[in-house]
């Protein structure tokens, strides 16, 4: 498996982006003149608004609404200047307001993106090291990476566990400072909440333990002064949390605002905040209404509202418990979460309830793991009970619509979310297809799968019996794959589809930067097994190829493609694996739109390299056919180095020999941290020796027979195809001899001794291929999970490096 090149994670979000634009469902804009916050036009059709994140409702306040336009007639539209030389004269005020709904000195920030890249990089100190809940929200995530020019160390928790957390705590609580945790007060899709007070507790525990609460989506609508959820559960707030709030959102106006207890940070942070201090200050008309809001705040009245919410946010929980909807968190937050499990369920279902009158928002990746795709809705003030009501049951109406629609169904959801399902699944209708799976090749016909299946790699019938003995009955786990074969039939029983997968352990690092690969590594000395995950994969990490054939001309091909897709679901429920990866598909596949649908991510892989043999006789003949550019290449960085060696074919090597290979490819797989996966059984390479199919070219300096400096273990399939598998090499006398270079021809020459019409060179090092005439084949993996954690901790230790 290949690793993510690495401009590819945005690529790949702007991929699955654009798929839910070109659904409808992302990406819109508003119409109409005017906003009561009750509506809301899109696409010139009225809609009941559950999508906004004013739950008091307060954007449409009259009172802010003249206090901005009567700061815009007084003061301007803007005050063009650096806060850090002269605030626009609303600012004392404000401050004033706003540090007397907290009790405590305060920062007003631009906004809370600005407001985290302006703090964590003040208040963390080079030696202190971060700890990120993997759900907190990207804004803290992405100012938390600038601290990676410090050398700070930045590790990620899985979302709300405190064992996890307290056992990052104990690995740094000798070594640092301060160890801070960042995390949400009230998480933006779900809407569940932090553990403070079970947090309070472990800092009594740990003096060195420092928080910094993003509580945006807490403000207003709970808690003393509408100062949030955090500060609610803490009743004061301690010198070691920093606590983030927002102007913006509910409170209604614009702006974010950092409150802080320990007077030495706040100084810090105050004097010099890196954005705070160069970027420009609030518009005055924000200021005025955050003034308006903020008197709103310090009186009676917010309680008034924060009551008139919580009959809403009730209201609407009593409707949603009558239903078999599948909600994420029940809680007594304004945010609400229906599963759909499927991107394109989402959109299906989105669509659905914006025809029946009702927007929502889609919670897509990143914000949520791909296959957790859903609808989030929020509650507020602006939505009447009969509307909210009527929303529910528009849900429970269109939403197993949304599931027949896009092939799907209520169990599937549920697995994907890791909840028990509140009803049974019903049987569906058979789609007259026969699938056949196997556990073993032998079970499986081999002119059949020969004929579809065995024009390439290592995986024709033979091959696969071969790797079938290899990676099983081995001591180690990395070392033991399981095999299922899997052949979908019409009705009369021709393939529509064929493929074969392994569940096998894989370093979640596969997918990851060379550098971070190396620091990973470092702590598998200690603990071998350290960011690891079972993973069912089409293929094996031992073939390259097309491993799948699919009938595009037969009238059921769709319907094949659904199948497979349902059935490896199954398997990754059932096999406990934690991703499924589909793999080594052409960049114009046909299959792109459905694994977006599906949830899958698109990533990209080293290219793969084939040289063409047909009507070539000679060795000589292949390299005059080389462009000039690669001839020189031939003449200037192989040629001079053939007198220096010898080559030579080894259809069996004495056990001397196999020793030296296995060493010699054990420093290759080592070094090859582009590709990190665990090493190969040794029993392998036995086996290799005694298959009439293997065969070692074997270099050696001339005149030292018994002194390998590398050998490519070259496999030959049933359709005349050579496959040199993997190579091992002496690194110590590797540019001497250009032993790399030499194996490539030597590999070259051999197969034209034998005859055959290919050579499949797998991937990695299509650099040096290509000087020799191989074709590159740019190559992609779609890969599928339901926990993104491992994903953002690789993307958090690629912002270290």
């Amino acid at each position: 498996m290949a690793k993510i090149k690495h401009h590819n994670f945005l690529n790949t979000v702007h991929e699955v982006f654009t798929d839910a634009k070109q659904a409808g469902v992302l990406h819109l804009y508003a119409g109409g003149q005017s906003f009561s916050g009750r509506t809301i036009e899109v696409e010139g059709r009225e809609l009941y608004h559950f999508g906004t994140t004013g739950y008091l409702g307060l954007e449409q306040d009259t009172r802010l609404k003249t206090a901005a336009t009567d700061a815009i007639e007084k003061y301007g539209t803007q005050f063009p200047l650096s806060k850090s030389y002269i605030s626009n004269p609303l600012y004392k005020d404000l401050e004033a307001h706003i540090c007397k709904m907290y009790g405590h000195p305060i920062v007003i920030t631009k906004n809370s993106t600005l407001g985290h890249m302006g703090v964590i990089p003040s208040a963390v100190e080079d030696d202190d090291v971060v700890i990120l809940d993997h759900q907190v929200h990207w804004s803290v995530q992405n100012a938390a990476k600038m601290l990676k020019t410090r050398s700070v160390p930045i590790e990620m928790i899985r979302h709300n566990n405190l064992q996890m957390l307290e056992d990052k705590i104990k690995k740094y609580q000798h070594s640092k400072r301060h160890i801070w945790y960042m995390a949400d007060g009230i998480y933006s899709m779900y809407g569940d909440y932090a553990p403070v007070k079970e947090l309070m507790e472990l800092s009594k525990k740990y003096p060195q333990l420092h928080f910094y609460f993003d509580d945006v989506h807490g403000m207003s609508w709970t808690g003393k002064n509408g100062t949030g959820y955090v500060l609610d559960q803490l009743k004061d707030l301690p010198e070691n949390a920093l606590l983030f709030g927002t102007l913006s959102k509910t409170f209604g106006a614009s702006g974010a605002v950092l409150a802080s207890s320990n007077a030495k940070l706040y100084d810090k942070i105050k004097t010099f905040g890196g954005p705070l201090t160069f970027s420009a200050q609030l518009e005055p008309a924000s200021v005025a209404a955050a003034i308006a809001s903020a008197q709103i705040h310090l009186s009676p009245e917010i309680y008034e509202l924060q009551r008139e919410l919580g009959e809403r946010i009730a209201y609407f929980n009593t409707c949603l418990s009558a239903t078999e909807l599948p909600l994420i968190d029940q809680n007594e937050s304004p945010v609400f979460y229906i599963a759909t499990g499927m991107p394109k369920t989402g959109y299906n279902f989105v669509n659905r309830l914006m025809r029946e009158g009702f927007f929502v928002n889609l919670g897509i990746f990143p914000a949520v793991p791909v296959k957790n795709t859903g609808v989030r809705i929020t509650i507020s003030r602006h939505n009447e009970k009969a509307e909210i009501k009527a929303l529910v049951e528009a849900m429970e109406y269109h939403f197993p619509l949304a599931l027949q629609d896009t092939q799907t169904n209520p169990e599937r959801v549920f697995l994907a979310f890791k909840l028990e399902p509140k009803v049974k699944n019903e049987p569906q209708q058979s789609n007259n297809l026969n699938i056949e799976i196997w556990d073993t090749i032998r079970q499986v016909d081999r002119n059949q799968w020969n004929r579809y299946m065995g024009g390439q790699g290592v995986y024709d019938w033979t091959g696969l019996q071969f790797l079938g003995d290899a990676f099983q009955g081995n001591s180690k786990k990395e070392h033991n794959w399981l095999f299922r074969y899997i052949i979908i039939k019409d009705s009369k029983g021709i393939p529509i589809l064929m493929t074969f997968v392994t569940l096998s352990l894989w370093k979640d690092d596969m997918l990851a930067q060379a550098e971070v690969s190396a620091s990973i590594e470092q702590e598998r000395t200690a603990k071998p097994y350290h960011l690891t995950s079972m993973v069912l994969s089409l293929g094996c990490l031992f073939t390259e190829g097309d491993h799948l054939y699919w009938d595009t001309s037969h009238k059921q091909r769709d319907t094949a493609r659904e199948t497979l897709l349902e059935l490896l679901e199954k398997m990754e429920q059932q096999l406990g694996a934690k991703m499924t990866v589909l793999r080594d598909f052409g960049p114009k596949t046909s299959w792109n739109e459905t694994m977006y649908g599906h949830g899958f991510l698109r990533v990209q892989m080293p290219d793969s390299c084939t040289v063409d043999l047909k009507e070539v006789v000679s060795i000589h003949e292949y390299v005059e056919q080389l462009s000039s550019r690669n001839r020189r290449h031939f003449r200037k960085d192989i040629q001079p180095f053939l007198e220096l060696t010898e080559s030579k074919i080894l259809s069996k090597a004495n056990p001397h020999e196999v020793k030296e290979f296995k060493r010699l490819f054990e420093e290759v797989q080592k070094r090859n941290l582009g590709l990190n996966t665990f090493s190969f059984p040794d029993k392998l390479f036995d086996q290799m020796n005694e298959n009439h199919h293997w065969e070692f070219i074997v270099l050696t300096p001339k005149g030292k027979p018994d002194q390998i400096l590398g050998a490519m273990f070259c496999y030959s399939n049933q359709s005349a195809v050579y496959v040199p598998a993997f190579v091992g090499m002496d690194y110590d006398h590797l540019e001497t001899y250009a032993t790399y270079r030499q194996l490539l021809y030597g590999t070259i020459e051999r197969a034209i001794a034998l005859k055959l019409s290919k050579i499949d060179f797998g991937m990695t090092a299509s650099f040096e291929k290509r000087k020799l005439g191989a074709t590159v084949h740019e190559k992609y993996a779609y890969l599928q999970t339901n926990d993104n954690f491992i994903l953002e901790v690789i993307g958090v230790m690629e912002g270290q490096h």
